[in-house]
């Protein structure tokens, strides 16, 4: 279940969207209730159904 993994992100952790790759990078900005707001380089901030989608944590740039 995509929500238990998601349950670590925590602000300021990197992530990318597996679904999104042209969004790039992200910053978790929350993740409150399962719903995380990610600030993506090229899509901006959006807020994602972390129940839904697994979110990628980026541990190296």
């Amino acid at each position: 279940m995509p929500a238990d993994l998601n349950a670590i992100l925590e602000p300021g952790m990197l992530v990318r969207h597996p679904a999104e790759p042209d969004w790039g990078l992200g910053q978790v900005q929350s993740n409150i209730g399962g719903r995380i707001t990610v600030n993506f380089e090229h899509a901006g901030k959006v807020t994602i159904d972390g129940t839904r989608i697994l979110l990628e944590i980026v541990f190296e740039t």
